[in-house]
């Protein structure tokens, strides 16, 4: 990727991805974007950016960037792009983003795809994002990166547009393997204060009182900041679907087993918010696993009638 040449594709503008794809605008980049809606699309376009009728289009692009919800939609959507580079090898240096949250593993295995496809002209690039939409609204993302130190370099430009705190945590997988950590602490954080606040409110006290207690002590946290509100308000109005963090915790497990270590707190985490999952919950915001909770006690927080659960 030429470093001077401010030109991207982006694929994928749903909460996180229109921002962070907005935020490039604004940054001076040139962005030609894809997304299945065509409304995101118009909206992309009056901030001054080009839509593409597919994603092949962006063939010629010196760097991609994926923001769809797993590895799975990613491929399904540079399908055509690698049929593309595979009768026509893209310039060398071309940059695939990934800035999803998805398997560690499997990304590993779609750079050696996307390399072959390629003529090792193109290479992968995993560094998914943290911050939700208001870090990606605000260009102050928290990006981790897996690439080599020189691919990382000539990306720079293009992740401080976005974020303002980026790592290179190692070769590729890396990045992806610290945002199944990353959400090994907040899911469960915001667990466990769902759990505090479904106790307190049972137990005759006020949540808002508690956690504004809670935030002065060693208990405080940028979750308990940013969630908490939501908790103690039942607010569940989605900024994410929650259903994504059970295919994070997951990531954690798989990643756990292949480097034998112990992750009780995971293991419980993806029990939990497979519940949620059963419970018809996946859509709503994160902060909906304290209704998770409430309906495993037997009574619905919200008009106080019996549930029956799974």
């Amino acid at each position: 990727m030429d470093r001077k040449r401010k030109e991207a594709g982006f694929v994928g503008l749903g909460l996180m991805g229109a921002p962070m794809a907005a935020n490039l605008l604004a940054a001076g980049w040139a962005v030609s974007a894809w997304n299945r809606s065509p409304a995101a699309l118009e909206e992309f376009e009056a901030l001054g950016g080009s839509r593409m009728a597919g994603v092949a289009e962006l063939r010629d692009k010196p760097v991609i960037v994926f923001m769809l919800p797993d590895l799975s939609y990613i491929e399904d959507a540079s399908a055509g792009l690698l049929a593309c580079w595979t009768a026509e090898p893209p310039a060398p240096g071309t940059a695939v983003v990934v800035m999803s949250s998805v398997s560690p593993s499997a990304v590993k295995n779609f750079g050696a795809r996307v390399a072959a496809a390629s003529g090792g002209n193109a290479v992968v690039v995993d560094a998914p994002v943290s911050g939700g939409t208001q870090g990606a609204a605000d260009g102050t993302l928290a990006i981790m990166t897996g690439a080599s130190e020189e691919d990382f370099q000539r990306l720079q430009p293009l992740f401080t547009a976005m974020g303002s705190t980026v790592r290179r945590l190692g070769p590729l997988g890396s990045g992806s393997l610290a945002k199944a950590c990353n959400q090994l602490i907040v899911g469960t954080t915001t667990a466990a204060l769902a759990e505090a606040a479904e106790l307190a409110e049972r137990s005759g006290m006020d949540v808002a009182a508690l956690y504004e207690v809670l935030a002065g002590g060693l208990a405080g946290s940028r979750v308990l900041d940013i969630v908490g509100p939501r908790l103690a308000a039942k607010d569940y109005e989605p900024t994410g679907p929650a259903k994504f963090m059970h295919k994070d915790l997951s990531f954690v497990l798989d990643s756990a087993a292949a480097a034998g270590a112990a992750v009780p707190m995971a293991t419980a985490g993806v029990g939990l918010y497979a519940e949620l999952k059963r419970q018809g919950l996946g859509d709503r915001d994160l902060a909906v696993v304290r209704q998770t909770i409430s309906n495993l006690s037997g009574i619905n927080t919200t008009d106080n009638t019996a549930v029956t659960t799974n």
